[in-house]
């Protein structure tokens, strides 16, 4: 049966980066996705770019996977320890909204204090649901791949399309289209196919 996925993404593009191929192929599987960003980072915008360009370039990424409305909130980048109360209100909300029978997230070993804050008041706010933690080398000193979804090319074409629509964050080593590859391919090698995206299991409801 199709499924209700959420996706979390404590800033514009931390989705596609964790888990943009496994969306395209949830998608493509008739699943129900949802795509949530908390910030659109206004404060961390080159000053030669407008202040809107971050949600310009989410709703063009997101759009290549094959979401039409992310989900947009203002919550001030590199301040969300500030705003728990709120984010958890924010999370619950959409909970009750969407119902999702799976939720991906930052994972538990991520460094960055936006995306520790975000994958603990998801734990707090969705206890119902499977969490898995989507990775994301640059903010994890160590990763557990306890889940694994295997990707076609496609998805792969997909992923690098959607993060080539993030023109702030071309010059960051991880839209490099080679990391891309090369990080699916290893993970798929470990499950014996061509390309994967790994998961830390939060939680999992049978």
């Amino acid at each position: 049966m199709p499924k209700k996925i959420l996706i979390i993404s404590p800033h514009t593009d931390d989705g596609e980066l964790g888990c943009g191929g496994s969306i395209a192929r949830f998608i493509e599987e008739g699943n129900t996705v949802e795509y949530v960003a908390l910030s659109c980072c206004e404060k961390s915008i080159p000053p030669e770019y407008p202040p809107d360009i971050l949600s310009r370039e989410v709703k063009s990424a997101t759009k290549i996977l094959g979401i039409h409305q992310p989900i947009l909130f203002g919550f001030e980048v590199r301040e969300f320890p500030k705003f728990r109360q709120e984010i958890l209100d924010t999370l619950i909300r959409l909970r009750n909204k969407i119902r999702p029978d799976i939720v991906f997230t930052p994972s538990r070993s991520d460094t960055h204090q936006d995306h520790k804050t975000t994958v603990e008041e998801t734990m707090r706010a969705f206890k119902k649901c499977t969490i898995l933690g989507y990775e994301q080398p640059w903010n994890n000193i160590t990763f557990n791949t306890h889940a694994f979804v295997s990707l076609r090319e496609i998805h792969i074409q997909k992923k690098i399309a959607a993060l080539a629509c993030y023109e702030t964050q071309k010059d960051r080593a991880y839209i490099n289209p080679d990391f891309i590859r090369g990080l699916a391919l290893t993970r798929g090698t470990q499950i014996e196919e061509t390309y994967a995206e790994a998961f830390e299991v939060i939680k999992w409801v049978m």
